[in-house]
């Protein structure tokens, strides 16, 4: 079943628009401006909520990158370009990075110079990443939050496309990085709770739970 939705998707539902698309939001040297740009703005710029949510999902990535690598050393999995005849898609190389989205990417087919160029499959780092981001979203800020899993989901399935993961690796990422973030977010709570009374009295008295707002 992996091997037979890996090859739908990375060689039967293919076109030169999805091509291009699926390639650039992998592709973090993209977007990571924009990132950094948003996580100070609303650092310096947002109000309580809105700096603890990146507090929390900066610390919940720091703590899941702790797991990812011993994970995938003890895991190793090859990826599909690593063991099979895939269907790649490479950006252009451009200064900045972003430029890559106006040019066409080229294709071609995984060979030996892919047996060795990449770490093992599972989990996988950007649905860890993502998933992290979307979960701390979702709790922080219900409603909106939830827009950020349709980028998850389209991340997640462009590693497939792009044969950097199994399908099955992102599924079971999903819930591996889900859970890794419940427990963060309700340690955290609970330190919170524990603590701000004593150190931040005030503030907890007008915050004393870290994603829900006091009722007015």
């Amino acid at each position: 079943m992996d091997d037979t939705l890996l090859h739908l998707i990375n060689q039967r539902w293919t076109n030169s628009i999805l091509d291009l698309f699926m390639a650039a939001i992998s592709n973090v040297e993209i977007w990571k401006p924009l990132l950094i740009i948003t996580v100070l703005a609303v650092l310096v710029f947002g109000r309580f909520k809105a700096r603890v949510c990146i507090v929390c999902m900066l610390l919940s990535l720091v703590v899941a990158d702790q797991f990812t690598g011993p994970l995938k050393r003890a895991f190793d999995r090859r990826r599909p370009k690593q063991v099979e005849k895939v269907r790649l898609v490479d950006l252009a190389r451009t200064r900045p990075a972003f430029l890559a989205l106006f040019q066409q990417p080229s294709i071609r087919y995984a060979d030996e110079r892919d047996k060795h160029n990449a770490g093992p499959s599972f989990p996988s780092g950007h649905m860890t990443n993502n998933t992290i981001i979307a979960l701390c979203l979702t709790l922080f800020y219900r409603r909106w939050g939830w827009l950020y899993w349709g980028l998850t989901a389209a991340i997640g399935y462009s590693r497939i496309y792009l044969a950097a993961h199994w399908p099955s690796d992102i599924v079971a990422t999903f819930f591996l990085a889900a859970g890794e973030t419940l427990l963060f977010l309700a340690g955290a709570e609970l330190l919170w709770r524990w603590l701000a009374p004593r150190l931040a009295p005030k503030i907890y008295e007008n915050h004393p739970s870290l994603m829900v707002e006091p009722v007015s």
